[in-house]
């Protein structure tokens, strides 16, 4: 029993899981405002099946990321000890892995209404493409960005069966906003990077030039948040969670710098975490009080 606990500790360790609240807290977002702004019926179902399709797409694109890049990841010593260069998971285990929960994924999908259907392969394909954009391109960032910034707008598509203009601001939120906290994130490999050849923005364009493009997304990140607010019935609750979400981004920004990069741990995972579940912790509570 031991080793079984072990065993599913190290595949969550392989899948980051604790970093599906960078984009969980969109999608459900997006899955209330859909059924306070149209005649969708909430459903515990629904949102089970929502929540299922998230952590069975993350799970495919982690684990294919950590399969694909395990060799790159055995040469770098900050990714040395992940679970497959640390021999904790054996590469075609990690494979086997990704096929069971694309399998389970597309079959989920499916069951929630046609249009999820037909759109779950092609949600796979763009999770699974990013591992292979560093090899051939600095946008590796903003692909990984469209790859979570997915979710939103596939959670107002399962509660509905339709998309309109709100749930795709939304996504562009979070498109843009893991694409410019990416970037942040990147600069610890640059030098790595550079030597093996393999492309991003702060290879492309060093750290001055990275950071502000980072600066330049997260200000798309903000734009597309206050548009997305204006749609959304008005309150100090809203507000309060966009004044919150930006100067979580703000701060970011505050603590990593061309010459102080020391804070990029704090700027990825704990401010980061903070800003999304906060934001939609207030914007939720807001749909709900109307």
């Amino acid at each position: 029993m031991k080793r079984f606990f072990t065993k599913i500790g190290e595949y969550m360790g392989l899948v980051k899981f604790s970093h599906t609240i960078f984009a969980m807290p969109f999608a459900l977002m997006a899955f209330v405002y859909a059924l306070t702004t149209t005649q969708a019926q909430f459903s515990w179902l629904l949102l089970l099946q929502i929540v299922g399709c998230m952590v069975l797409a993350r799970n495919v694109a982690m684990g294919f990321n950590r399969w694909a890049d395990w060799q790159i990841d055995s040469q770098n010593p900050r990714t040395s000890q992940r679970e497959i260069p640390a021999g904790k998971i054996s590469p075609k285990s990690a494979l086997v892995f990704v096929v069971v929960n694309a399998v389970l994924f597309v079959a989920l999908s499916s069951t929630i209404n046609l249009l999820t259907a037909l759109l779950s392969p092609v949600a796979l394909v763009v999770v699974m493409f990013y591992s292979y954009c560093k090899r051939f391109t600095a946008m590796a960032h903003l692909v990984l960005g469209l790859s979570l910034g997915i979710a939103p707008s596939a959670a107002y598509i399962a509660t509905t069966g339709t998309l309109t203009f709100a749930p795709c601001l939304i996504s562009l939120l979070v498109l843009t906003w893991c694409g410019g906290f990416d970037i942040i994130y990147a600069l610890q490999d640059l030098d790595f990077d550079r030597e093996r050849g393999l492309h991003s923005i702060p290879v492309c364009f060093g750290v001055r030039g990275a950071l502000y493009i980072s600066i330049a997304l997260h200000a798309v990140s903000i734009i597309a948040l206050v548009l997305f607010a204006l749609t959304c019935p008005q309150g100090w609750l809203l507000w309060s969670g966009v004044a919150l979400f930006s100067s979580c981004i703000v701060l970011e920004h505050i603590l990593v710098t061309p010459t102080r990069q020391r804070n990029i741990g704090i700027a990825f995972g704990t401010l980061n975490g903070i800003a999304s579940l906060t934001l939609a912790t207030f914007v939720i509570a807001q749909l709900i009080v109307g």
